[in-house]
């Protein structure tokens, strides 16, 4: 045998010695992960494939989750709950949490990492998901497709009055160009519109889908503002009717990013002026922290009148919940956390 040969089996040898050992490790440590809410099966068939012991309790309460938490060393949720300071300090044993999805503001990030937990997410996941519903916005919007739908459906043919524009020619304004913002503008590519991007945390990231310009450029030439921000104390209310105003013309607005980066009431007011031609909403300041039961107690009128005006669309808050993204999501924060544990 050639010493080449030797030293590949020496190698391969070496290899499975070492992941040999790596699973006897696991299986001494008894690597616990709580899982909390529903999800694709392919996280838990992955994890466990790499000899992770996951408990699958997605029906678990906020307060059952706090008399067993120090049991756990890995944490994976989604919407329904917040991890507070309270709850790591019951979490004596955890070295990461795992936010499906792309938001991370139900987590206290800041004090989780101050205690050495790592917080991860998985905006690849559903960042697709979202450039297409946002895309879709814009089309319906532009052409009146829900305005004329529902005529049609109650004996109403009125051609003229539901003539769209294109978006051939047009500027579309990207606030926020990570995954979400990049996924969007890629789809924008085949359109013939100008794209451009605005990133306060990012430098030099032109790419063949947009243009990196400044907050003032994009004040200038914006036609149509999709926004793909988190919510952090920052981006709360950023869209307020003094930041809608320095637009140069008046804009189609689109949001799938969080509700309260957007102040409603300003919408509104600018919607009524004319300063917003027609908005796309997937997210809403009213949601609560699960993202449901939007109507329970809700008799706002700034609300009701986003329902009623025909140059708004509404959607649940469903952007990046296609059936294709949640397999996704799971596959790739089980990626994360196997990396993380084995990296360790």
């Amino acid at each position: 045998m050639t010493r080449d040969r030797l030293t590949s089996v020496s190698s391969h040898l070496n290899l499975f010695s070492d992941n040999y050992e790596y699973i006897l490790l696991l299986k001494d440590k008894m690597i616990k992960i709580l899982i909390t809410e529903a999800l694709d099966n392919i996280l838990i068939s992955k994890l466990e494939n790499e000899k992770l012991n996951c408990d699958y309790l997605p029906n678990i309460s906020e307060n059952e989750i706090n008399e067993i938490i120090h049991n756990y060393d890995g944490l994976v949720i989604r919407s329904k709950f917040s991890v507070t300071k309270n709850m790591i300090d019951k979490a004596t044993k955890l070295r990461f949490i795992g936010r499906l999805g792309a938001g991370m503001e139900n987590i206290d990030t800041d004090y989780a990492e101050s205690k050495n937990i790592s917080c991860i997410n998985s905006p690849e996941g559903n960042r697709d998901a979202v450039g297409e519903h946002a895309l879709g916005m814009i089309l319906a919007l532009l052409n009146n497709m829900f305005k004329a739908n529902t005529e049609i459906k109650n004996g109403i043919w009125e051609r003229n009055s539901n003539r769209g524009y294109e978006i051939q020619g047009k500027t579309v304004g990207i606030i926020g160009y990570g995954n979400m913002g990049n996924a969007f503008a890629k789809r924008l590519l085949g359109f013939d519109a100008k794209v451009i991007a605005y990133d306060k945390y990012k430098i030099d990231y032109t790419n063949k889908y947009a243009k990196e310009v400044s907050l003032q450029t994009l004040f200038e030439q914006t036609d149509i503002l999709s926004l793909h921000v988190p919510l952090t104390d920052e981006t709360h209310f950023m869209i307020n009717n003094q930041f809608i105003n320095k637009f140069k013309k008046p804009i189609y607005l689109i949001n799938t990013a969080r509700g309260k980066v957007v102040k409603t009431d300003d919408l509104v007011r600018n919607l009524k002026s004319g300063k917003i031609i027609g908005a796309a909403l997937d997210v809403l300041e009213y949601e609560k922290k699960h993202f449901e039961n939007i109507f329970e107690n809700n008799s706002n009128p700034t609300f009701e009148y986003l329902t009623k005006v025909e140059n708004v669309i509404l959607s649940p808050h469903v952007a990046g919940r296609t059936f294709e993204s949640e397999v996704k999501l799971a596959e790739f924060m089980a990626d994360k956390i196997i990396g993380l544990i084995t990296k360790a």
